[in-house]
């Protein structure tokens, strides 16, 4: 299935597509020297390198890029914004430090990294770093419905894409997050589309998988990330070693599967995976940290100041068990490949 690029909403006269398969440079690489990684995955034939602000590691994100020599308009630049981060100033001047880190003039794509306390503010300042040329585009990470709603009731601009985690286990989970996306030409963006298949074995999934890959002759992995496509989503995927990233971009040269094997995957996936309680912890703790943030907005601006106060400083107690509930997450169950 060829990995062809995906058109964005971004309203333009002449429409822009982004590629449909990125280099991550989070998970495993968080904090490294990635300047061999990177090259690596460019000459692996990958034109879409997502960063972040938090990964830290936009500056040899940036030696990588003029190292392989690539032209500007053959790569895609995407990083995020990031609220939580030390030393996070602004939206546009933490866009503009990191265009400094990397050499560059614009990004392709800017993020909101994970929803902040105050959706509409943040997010017309990403507006304003689109009209001022800083970026092509903008967009969100880790959105749910009701963060999306809350977004759209003031913005001048659609999110051009929503990055989220999402593999067949969390289908029933994303559904709703799938829909309101597609109602509103939102892109999704899928990273971490191994994780719980590569670390929790034996779950549903793995037989339909199994079985497309012997038709198709190609791994299981190669079978997640043809599923994600099929989904019209962008992969966002990472590895340190150069047969992964190979294999990645083999997907291309494979055929799509059929109708019957997404269902059977998609049926497996609902299911569910086997789940740690660390897991089931976290995810109350992000539910409670969404709701409670979301809901504190509504009623700092429209209600009592004392009690959106209390809530606020309630649901940052939980947003910090939420932010070590990650970094568990992406040490014991992402992938290092």
């Amino acid at each position: 299935m060829a990995l062809n690029p995906i058109e964005l909403n971004d309203g333009r006269k002449v429409i822009r597509v982004i590629p449909s398969i990125a280099f991550g440079t989070g998970s495993a690489l968080y904090g490294q020297d990635v300047v061999e990684y990177v090259v690596q995955a460019i000459h692996a034939g990958f034109s879409h390198i997502d960063t972040a602000q938090a990964y830290k590691n936009e500056s040899s994100t940036g030696v990588a890029l003029k190292e392989t020599g690539i032209a500007r308009n053959d790569i895609w630049i995407t990083t995020k914004f990031h609220f939580l981060r030390v030393g996070a100033t602004n939206v546009r001047d933490d866009l503009v430090q990191s265009l400094n880190k990397m050499g560059l003039e614009y990004v392709d794509l800017y993020l909101i990294h994970t929803p902040p306390p105050d959706i509409p503010k943040i997010w017309s300042e990403m507006e304003m770093t689109l009209k001022e040329g800083l970026t092509k585009s903008i967009g969100v990470s880790n959105f749910n419905v009701e963060q999306l709603e809350l977004l759209m009731i003031n913005a001048k601009i659609t999110p051009a894409v929503n990055q989220i985690r999402f593999n067949p286990y969390q289908l029933r989970e994303m559904l709703p997050v799938l829909l309101y996306c597609k109602k509103h030409g939102i892109v999704i963006e899928a990273y971490g589309p191994l994780g719980f298949i590569t670390k929790a074995p034996n779950g549903p999934v793995d037989a339909p998988v199994e079985k497309a890959a012997d038709r198709l002759k190609a791994t299981p992995a190669q079978v997640l990330l043809l599923w994600i496509r099929q989904k019209g989503c962008v992969i966002v995927t990472t590895s340190s070693k150069t047969k992964r990233l190979e294999e990645c971009m083999g997907v291309a040269e494979l055929g799509p599967l059929t109708d019957e094997e997404m269902q059977a995957i998609d049926d497996a996936g609902l299911k569910g995976a086997p789940r740690s309680v660390m897991w089931s912890i976290g995810q109350v703790m992000m539910t409670f940290a969404s709701v409670g943030l979301t809901y504190s907005t509504f009623t700092r601006k429209y209600g009592n100041g004392l009690f959106a106060d209390a809530l606020a400083i309630f649901t940052w107690i939980f947003m910090l068990f939420a932010l070590v509930r990650t970094v568990l997450l992406t040490i014991s169950i992402e992938p290092a490949l």
